[in-house]
């Protein structure tokens, strides 16, 4: 442990704090540590990375974003939109912003902002330590045509893209479609066009790639938002997976749980399948289409066997979607723990399943997402409800249990561990 926490240190030192808009573009040079295989996605439990939380005072002029409803008044009571609390026991002063919320004893509570370095790098060096393959790192495409907010997406893969060589992780670039209005899509191509130019993001080491190629993917193609189509066309979609493919890509699209069978969640256009079968690998939104153990078995027969058989007739890769647990109430005053953990046994029935269905692959939905409450890094049993905070817990388990048990995950996709559907033991 000595050795992993004084490696990390030194790595750090190496890199500049407090870089510039343009620094963030520049090619990587810093160290590189061996650890994954980021030549094939095969074999990998990969989670999403949002890195979208800023604070006042962080550099990146964006006040509380994703912390509170209104960024620029203070994140307190009244002003909140996420259920979980990081836990942020380990992280140094200058990585913690002071809000509004009071712990029982009067004390005030601090959170962390996804523009500092330091930050970034410790929740790689924690995939690191629990075993966690990578990070696909969210990319809104719509909040791309924002300098202040593009700034800030531009320095969290740069971080990312640190941390990732610094431990030995994978990381590949997730481009969020939601929001983007018709013909919105061009920006995306102009941005991957920048990021591979001047970034050079596909030559870093720790960049992902699969089938020989650098891995994009693509999140939000054919969903329904309240039953109507999105402003964004399939017909541009389609030119955008094509522009990727010609442009020496592996894409992965993120569609909807109907994708297949064209309904739910999905549009009924046969165009979709035409797009899917152009890309390389298809990963299903699963969040809120479940609810408990039952209804995992149920899906996993219903979607992922077929889609399994789907793909493999296609030659496409297939990469499910697991969550631990849902949660909106702070954001949208829905019920809070609207879907339970279970202790984890929500989690672990869906990595038995995707192991069950043959998936060689697995997609954890999300790291560092408090606001839905389907976040696996650390958070507390402890939050601030001293002047009437409202938040979940870890029902008691220490704050890296799901870490731990997404580590596990991966163990059981490449038959390290035997199948039950008891939780391994995770604790140390």
């Amino acid at each position: 442990m000595y050795r992993r926490i004084l490696h990390y240190l030194v790595c750090a030192a190496t890199l500049p704090l407090g870089l510039s808009g343009a620094d963030f573009m520049k090619p990587y040079d810093g160290p590189v540590v061996s650890g994954v295989d980021t030549s094939s996605l095969t074999g990998k439990v990969m989670v999403g990375y949002q890195g979208w939380f800023n604070c006042e005072g962080d550099g990146a002029d964006l006040g509380w974003t994703h912390w509170s409803r209104d960024r620029n008044k203070t994140f307190g009571p009244g002003n909140v939109t996420v259920d979980l609390w990081p836990d942020v026991s380990e992280y140094e002063p200058e990585e913690l912003y002071e809000t509004g919320f009071k712990f029982e004893n009067g004390s005030s509570a601090k959170v962390f902002s996804s523009h500092n370095q330091k930050t970034v790098l410790r929740h790689f060096a924690w995939m690191r330590e629990y075993g966690i393959d990578g990070a696909f790192v969210q990319r809104f495409a719509n909040g791309l045509k924002d300098a202040s907010k593009k700034s800030h997406k531009n320095a969290v893969l740069s971080h990312a893209r640190n941390g990732a060589n610094l431990h030995g992780r994978a990381y590949a670039v997730m481009y969020d479609l939601s929001g983007l209005p018709k013909g919105g899509t061009q920006v995306v191509k102009k941005d991957w066009l920048k990021l591979r130019e001047e970034m050079q993001i596909t030559k870093d080491p720790g960049y992902l790639h699969h089938g020989g190629k650098p891995v994009v993917s693509v999140w939000g193609i054919g969903f329904l938002d309240g039953g109507k189509p999105r402003a964004y066309t399939l017909e541009e979609c389609h030119a955008l997976v094509q522009f990727l493919k010609e442009n020496g890509c592996t894409v992965m699209l993120g569609v909807p749980t109907g994708w297949r069978t064209l309904d739910r969640d999905c549009t009924p256009d046969p165009l979709m399948h035409d797009i899917i079968r152009m890309a390389d690998v298809v990963s299903p939104w699963t969040p809120g289409r479940y609810r408990d153990v039952e209804g995992v078995r149920k899906h996993g027969a219903t979607y992922w066997t077929p889609d399994q058989a789907w793909c493999s007739r296609n030659d496409l890769d297939y990469l499910p979607v697991v969550f631990p647990g849902f949660s909106w109430h702070n954001l949208k005053g829905a019920q809070l723990n609207a879907i339970p953990r279970l202790k984890g046994q929500f989690l672990w029935s869906q990595f038995i399943q995707a192991k069950r269905v043959g998936a060689e692959m697995v997609y954890v939905a999300m790291f560092d997402e408090v606001d839905e409450g389907t976040a696996i890094f650390k958070c507390t049993n402890e939050p601030p409800t001293g002047n009437g905070g409202t938040f979940l817990t870890y029902e008691g388990l220490p704050s890296d249990y799901y870490l731990k048990l997404t580590g596990a995950g991966g163990e059981l996709l490449r038959n390290e561990i035997p199948l039950t559907e008891e939780i391994p033991n995770v604790i140390d």
